[in-house]
This record gives structure tokens, C-alpha cells and sequence, in this order.
């Protein structure tokens, strides 16, 4: 372990050097079997554009936000990274010791370090997810029909169209005639879904990942029925000249008796062929009672509608497809235990669990729990790590008043993903939390600030650390723009919402052709990244062939 001799000054005191890691050293611990969670700290697309392959983003602007959730066990050995192990980086190891980690360190140089001493950057969101999509498809040769070929077996009938994303994804633009399976749902639901063995279905999503996915996984399954996959989605369609449909409700209602029985043999066979390992109650008890030295994740990978209605204490909402699609959302530590969570049959946990083995993850369990069991309703609030700040709020009608004399409105909320629309309060500003005290030579006034974000917890956040800033009032709107709209107050939609800084703006929705070569591209990247997995080393896909 290395030390830096550098210390940060802030109001006259100087702090301790923050502990660093070498490239080398990272590399060297990231291979033994001990655990180690690496957090890439960088914001608007830095991580996309390139991070270290195990990383995991943890913006830190939303460190309090999402900490507790991704790295539940305070103790573990924690590596943050930024562009060049510099201030980004340091505040965010700061904060984390701050907020009860006790063995944080900064990977020295940042990615820029890591590059240079010979180890691989990967790009793209989601990526490793992603990769296990293609690593699949070349190593299975999952089948697939391009989107022409799908509107002509459309036109003639006799084919089954399921698509595998989330209900809001699939309702803001799908394949006309599809119908929503998300995820895990699919192999839980599907056989019902057709009239016959000899029905040809296809499996859908808005790229390629989740459709390749979940085709397979009714291949891995034994289902009798011809399954392609939807090559390269909705993108796809769209590229081609066909009209999606939009605002689509249909879903695959839950299994019959009979469809259940089907998909619990279907989930034998999975669970037979990738080695899915089932806990019983006592040895999830022993697994509870580790969890101060082994990070232990408990995930109900059921619907969240089912969730909320009724769940084992202690579990986290993770549906089963988003958990294998953007398992780098959920689990902080690859080295840590994962119990997946599911109803009396596991079907939908035993589908997860296999391909999060396949992922190369090590340490994965199911649980099966009687209804009597999920004793715990609803959907607790998120957890603000080291508490919910003290600052002054105001209500929608106060803030509306404030508006109207000239207060700035900043909205502090994240770009959404998939460039969906923004709900927005008229005539705010996109801003950033971690550049905001630097940005108040760019407001306009000597009035009030009021702060918002989606729900109000990390305007919150900003503003206690913003008023230590500035002699202008500063305010966060209570509960957020959700709260504002909800209150009937008037909103906007859309991506036109401007930046208070250039540089920090919402990417606009792509034209055809851009969305033509961000494709392409796409397709480029997916023929080079297991390659580059491999020589990374450090993530290790399994084939079960």
C-alpha cells in the first residue's frame, strides 16, 4: 500500500492524506479471493466512456443516496477511482470514511494511472452485463431475425412477440403486438402465453442484451417452442422505417397451475445444468450472522408490485432482469454473498441465479419463502447514508411563491436513462451538486435559491452543503419535483431543459442517424469486449456448454 505525502486544506485545517493503491496492487487484489469493491466516482458519462472492468458507479454527487444499498458492509476493503486519483477522488474517499468506512483507499493516478501501467479501461454502461450478452450469443449461437423478417411473420400471424424489458420502458415505444415479460417473468409466465410447441416466439428488448438473454434462457430451460431473438431490438425497428407502438399495456399475466408446473420443471433443468445452490432458513441465518465480515446482498427478485405487498424483512427489491442486466446497480462487491429471494417454487430466483453465475459471480444463493413469511408490506424510503440533512425546506406553494419573486429554481436530479422524458419545473436549471458551490458566479440575482431533485432527497443534501457558500437564502423544495407535481403545481416534459453549466447539460435524444451509428457501433463493441475481458483477466465469464 502506498500513501500519498499530498493533504487537502479546507477553512484553515489540514487533513490527513488520504491512503492509496497502485494499479498493481489493485490488480494483484482483485484476483485473490478476498473481497474488494471498487467505486468509480466520476459523473456525467465519464464512466461510460471508459473505467476500470470490476468498477462499479457511484457518482459523488449521490454517494449518501446509493451507498448503503450498493455497500452495505461498512468494513469492506473499498477502492475509489476518478479520471486521476485527484480531488474528485479524494472528496469521495473522504466522504466515505466520513460515513463509517473504515478502509477506503484511492487507486493512485485514477483510471489515468491504471491505463498507463498496462490494464485495460472497458467502456459502455452496464458493460459487464452487457458483455455476458455477447459472450453468449457467439458462444451458444443464439438465433435471432432481423426486424423486416419479424414485420413479415407479424403480418402473417402465428407468432408470439414478448418483450423482456421493464413495464416503463416497454410502454414508452415497443414492437406493435408485443406483449410485456420483463425479465424473469418470461420463463415464469410463458406457458400460458402459447397456443402450441410449434408457436415461433420472439423475444424483444430495446437493443440487443435482454432479448439475447432471455432467449437463451428458454433454450437453457428445455422450452419446446422455436425462440429467436429480436436482432438488435426496437433500435432496429426504428432504424428500418417501422412504426413502433407506444403506450403499450399488455403484460403476461401470472402462471395457471398448470403454466407453474411447467416452469418449476423448466427451473429444474436450469438449476441442474449451471449448479444453483438452494439456502434453507437455517443457512440463511448463518449467512445473517457473517455479514459484519462477508458483504451479504439480499434481493426479492419478484415483481415490485409483489414486493410491496408482501416480502421477507430485510430484502431489497431487485426484479430479476434488472438485477442480470445492470447488476453493477445493485451489487458493489462481485465478492460478496448474493441471496436471491422468490416465492415457495424459486423459478424466477433460479433463472437469476444462473445467469449470475454465468457472470462469474461466485457466491449465489436461492431462497425460497412461504407467503406466510413475507410479513413485511410496502416499500420502505431509500436511506440517506449519515442521516437526513437539517435545512430549510419549503412546501410546493411556499417555493411557488418564492418562484414568483425571482427566486432561482436548480434541479439537481441526474440525466434519466434511455433518454426518457424529464418532468421539470418550469424555468429551472439543470445543475450538478458536486460543482455547485463553484457555480454561483453564474446565477443570476442576489435572490433565493430553491433546489430540487426527483424526490427531494439530494436537493436536500445540496443545500446543506450550498448555504456554507453563499449569504443568499437557500431552500430545498420539499419532496422534490414529484412532490411539486403531485401538489398540481404546473411541470414540463422533455430534454430541453437548460444547463446552468455547458459542460452539464442533458444529452439530447439522438436523431435516426445517430441512433444508426450509435448502433453500429454497439455491434463494433460487442465483437471486441470479451477479448478484452480476457485480457483484463480480472472478470471471468462461465460456459456451460
Amino acid at each position: 500500500m502506498t500513501v500519498h505525502s499530498t493533504a487537502a486544506t479546507f477553512a484553515g485545517a489540514t487533513e490527513p492524506p488520504v491512503a492509496t493503491l497502485s494499479p498493481e496492487e489493485l490488480h494483484a487484489a482483485a484476483l485473490a479471493p478476498d473481497e474488494i469493491a471498487v467505486i468509480d466516482v466520476r459523473e456525467g458519462g465519464r464512466f461510460e466512456a471508459g473505467h476500470v472492468s470490476i468498477a462499479v458507479p457511484l457518482p459523488l454527487s449521490e454517494i449518501e443516496l446509493k451507498v448503503e444499498a450498493l455497500l452495505p458492509r461498512r468494513s469492506v476493503r473499498l477502492v475509489v477511482t476518478d479520471d486521476d486519483g485527484g480531488a474528485i477522488g479524494e472528496r469521495a474517499a473522504r466522504r466515505l470514511a466520513a460515513l463509517g468506512y473504515t478502509d477506503v483507499r484511492l487507486l493512485a493516478g485514477g483510471l489515468a494511472g491504471w491505463q498507463a501501467a498496462g490494464f485495460e479501461a472497458i467502456t459502455g454502461q452496464y458493460s459487464l452485463s452487457k458483455a455476458l450478452g455477447e459472450f453468449v450469443e457467439r458462444r451458444y449461437h443464439t438465433p435471432r431475425i432481423s426486424a423486416t423478417e419479424l414485420r413479415e411473420r407479424i403480418e402473417t400471424g402465428g407468432v408470439v412477440v414478448l418483450d423482456t424489458r421493464p413495464i416503463e420502458e416497454f410502454h414508452h415505444i415497443s414492437i406493435p403486438g408485443g406483449v410485456a415479460a420483463p425479465g424473469v417473468e418470461l420463463l415464469y409466465r410463458i406457458f400460458d402465453a402459447v397456443p402450441s410447441p410449434e408457436t415461433p416466439v420472439v423475444i424483444n428488448c430495446a437493443g440487443r442484451t435482454r432479448a439475447i438473454i432471455g432467449a437463451q434462457a428458454l433454450q437453457n430451460a428445455g422450452f419446446p417452442n422455436p425462440v429467436v431473438s429480436l436482432e438488435n431490438g426496437t433500435a432496429a425497428w426504428l432504424l428500418a422505417g417501422l412504426e413502433p407502438a407506444r403506450g403499450a399495456e399488455a403484460r403476461l399475466p401470472p402462471p395457471s397451475p398448470e403454466g407453474l408446473e411447467r416452469a418449476k420443471e423448466a427451473a429444474g433443468r436450469v438449476a441442474a445444468r449451471f449448479g444453483v445452490r438452494r439456502l434453507d432458513a437455517e443457512g440463511l441465518a448463518a449467512l445473517r450472522g457473517e455479514s459484519g465480515t462477508h458483504t451479504l446482498y439480499l434481493f426479492d427478485i419478484r415483481t415490485p408490485e409483489e414486493y410491496a405487498a408482501g416480502h421477507l424483512p430485510g430484502t431489497v427489491s431487485a426484479p430479476g432482469g434488472q438485477l442480470v442486466q445492470t447488476t453493477d446497480s445493485f451489487v458493489g462487491s462481485r465478492n460478496g454473498r448474493i441471496v436471491l429471494v422468490d416465492d415457495e417454487d424459486g423459478v424466477r430466483a433460479t433463472l437469476t441465479a444462473s445467469w449470475l453465475i454465468q457472470l462469474g459471480l461466485e457466491h449465489v444463493f436461492v431462497h425460497a419463502v412461504p407467503a406466510a413469511e413475507q410479513t413485511e408490506r410496502g416499500v420502505a424510503p431509500p436511506a440517506i447514508a449519515g442521516g437526513a440533512p437539517v435545512v430549510a425546506r419549503v412546501s410546493p406553494a411556499q417555493a411557488e411563491t418564492l418562484i414568483g419573486e425571482g427566486a432561482v429554481v436548480l434541479d439537481l436530479e441526474p440525466a434519466p436513462p434511455y433518454y426518457r422524458e424529464r418532468r421539470h419545473l418550469p424555468g429551472s436549471r439543470v445543475a450538478r451538486r458536486s460543482t455547485l458551490a463553484d457555480s454561483l458566479a453564474a446565477l443570476p440575482g442576489t435572490g433565493p435559491i430553491v433546489l430540487t431533485s426527483a424526490d427531494g432527497r439530494l436537493a436536500a443534501l445540496a443545500a446543506s452543503e450550498l448555504e456554507k457558500h453563499t449569504a443568499r437564502r437557500v431552500v430545498a423544495l420539499d419532496g422534490g419535483t414529484g412532490g411539486w407535481i403531485d401538489a398540481g403545481r404546473p411541470y414540463r416534459t422533455g430534454l430541453d431543459q437548460p444547463a446552468l453549466r455547458p459542460e452539464e447539460a442533458l444529452p439530447k435524444a439522438p436523431t435516426l442517424e445517430e441512433r444508426r451509428v450509435t448502433l453500429e457501433a454497439y455491434v463494433r463493441w460487442g465483437d471486441t469486449i470479451t477479448q478484452q475481458l480476457e485480457r483484463d483477466g480480472l472478470v471471468r465469464f462461465r460456459a456451460f456448454d
